[in-house]
């Protein structure tokens, strides 16, 4: 779903919008693509952390996880 909404942007910055929005539908199109974007890379930043926490620990989390399968009895 779409809500309308108004922001206010510099000119210079509208400017560049204009010109690269060229392929796409509109301004609104582009500019949601922008932000999805950047919502990803700042999100994906925010776990960098935790990802090479894993992949540090990861074969011994998988060892683990194997042993772990081991326990199950079929059904």
């Amino acid at each position: 779903m779409k809500i309308e909404t108004s922001i206010s942007l510099s000119e210079d910055i509208l400017d560049v919008i204009d010109k690269l929005s060229e392929k796409y539908q509109n301004r609104s199109e582009w500019i949601e693509m922008a932000l999805r974007s950047f919502i990803a890379q700042i999100t994906h930043e925010k776990n960098v952390p935790d990802i090479d926490i894993i992949n540090k620990n990861a074969a011994r989390l998988n060892e683990e996880a194997l042993d772990v399968l081991t326990y199950q009895v079929d059904l």
